[in-house]
């Protein structure tokens, strides 16, 4: 779930630079 969700994100918000952005605020 988390490794989908993450590539959906990354496409979804062009604003984030990588998935691991999005892990950073997921984890928060």
């Amino acid at each position: 779930f988390l490794t989908r969700d993450s590539r959906a994100v990354e496409r979804k918000k062009p604003g984030q630079p990588k998935a691991r952005a999005h892990f950073q605020f997921s984890k928060r």
